[in-house]
């Protein structure tokens, strides 16, 4: 077996700078680390236990094969805060069938970001057969 000792998500946006715009700035994630000089310039956020990395450039678009799940802990109040901040929303907080509530986002490359509330009474809360 694999042991992972971490682990993040990369990003090639199309316009680093509006990127790093969006996850520092309307997004509101903090920096982990950066690195690099000029525009394409390498920048990792914190993803609770994990990192995304926004560097290098792609000269288009990719159609988004990925989506990033960020754990929030209220989506109603993370969607007043990202709507302040400018961020469009595609889909306002809903309460999914499966019982999670989700709020979907798109970063400026059209990567989906789906902001996902765990409610207390979610069975994801509970550790099973404990």
């Amino acid at each position: 077996m694999v042991h992972v000792l971490s682990s993040r998500i990369l990003l090639r946006p199309t316009d680093p700078e509006r990127s790093r715009a969006f996850y520092g700035e309307q997004l509101g994630l903090a920096v982990y680390r950066e690195f690099g000089t000029g525009p394409e310039r390498g920048t990792v956020y914190f993803l609770g236990g994990g990192f995304l990395e926004v560097s290098g450039r792609s000269e288009a678009a990719s159609p988004p094969a990925a989506r990033l799940w960020l754990q929030v802990e209220d989506a109603a109040a993370a969607h007043d805060e990202l709507r302040a901040r400018g961020v469009a929303i595609v889909r306002p907080p809903v309460r999914e069938p499966w019982g999670l509530i989700e709020l979907w986002i798109e970063d400026p490359d059209g990567t989906p970001v789906v902001l996902v509330e765990v409610p207390a009474d979610h069975p994801l809360r509970f550790r099973a057969g404990i």
